[in-house]
């Protein structure tokens, strides 16, 4: 499966706002885009007028890194937004936010999103108390998701656990921390959606 393996500070100072790619360490004086404000690259600090495609396609860009998927799998949730009625922009957003890795970040059972990915690729997790290893899964109302009982798991999500005490979990997920499982208990709504995305310019762009 392919992925993005540059430099994850890069796609923040670009998109010119912080993405959480590297979880707590964003919150620290180590973040790049305390230090350097400005986009990556030898001329970047030259200044360019921007144009309406240029803002449409940096939205894009800009939610597609949120969630760590490349072009590929993103037009196949454009796809599946379009064919399911209601605001496309509000249920793409809805099913990005319904990704496994997205739940077991969103509960704080992982430190960043690529901490979430690997281990639900290594089988750490169980949805519905079956082994569930492919990070792009969609949850359901009523699905369980839950670490596997085995003392590995268990200590790595505990200390993700301890680390993220302090965030704030989604209503539509109800987390059961001792047990360390949390449930879907609704569809998330755009409220829900923690990210400044202006998700019409994306529906936009795809829609020309």
């Amino acid at each position: 499966m392919a992925r993005y393996v540059d430099n994850k500070c890069k796609l923040c100072r670009r998109e010119g706002m912080k993405l959480f790619l590297k979880g707590q360490r964003c919150f620290t004086d180590k973040c790049a885009l305390s230090r350097r404000d400005y986009p990556p690259g030898v001329h970047a600090q030259r200044r360019s007028k921007v144009s309406d495609y240029g803002l449409h396609h940096r939205e894009k860009q800009k939610l597609k890194r949120i969630y760590g998927i490349l072009e590929r799998q993103f037009r196949c949730y454009i796809k599946e937004a379009e064919r399911t009625p209601g605001n496309t922009g509000v249920t793409l957003l809805a099913l990005l936010e319904r990704r496994l890795d997205n739940v077991v970040l969103a509960s704080g059972f992982a430190l960043s999103r690529n901490h979430a990915r690997q281990m639900i690729n290594h089988g750490h997790f169980r949805v519905n108390n079956r082994r569930v290893d492919i990070a792009s899964y969609t949850v359901r109302p009523g699905d369980k998701v839950a670490a596997r009982p085995n003392p590995k798991t268990k200590k790595m999500v505990s200390e993700a656990v301890e680390v993220n005490k302090s965030q704030v979990v989604p209503d539509w997920l109800s987390v059961k921390g001792e047990l360390l499982e949390t449930e879907v208990m609704a569809m998330p709504r755009r409220d829900h959606v923690p990210h400044p995305i202006q998700e019409q310019l994306i529906i936009e762009l795809t829609s020309k």
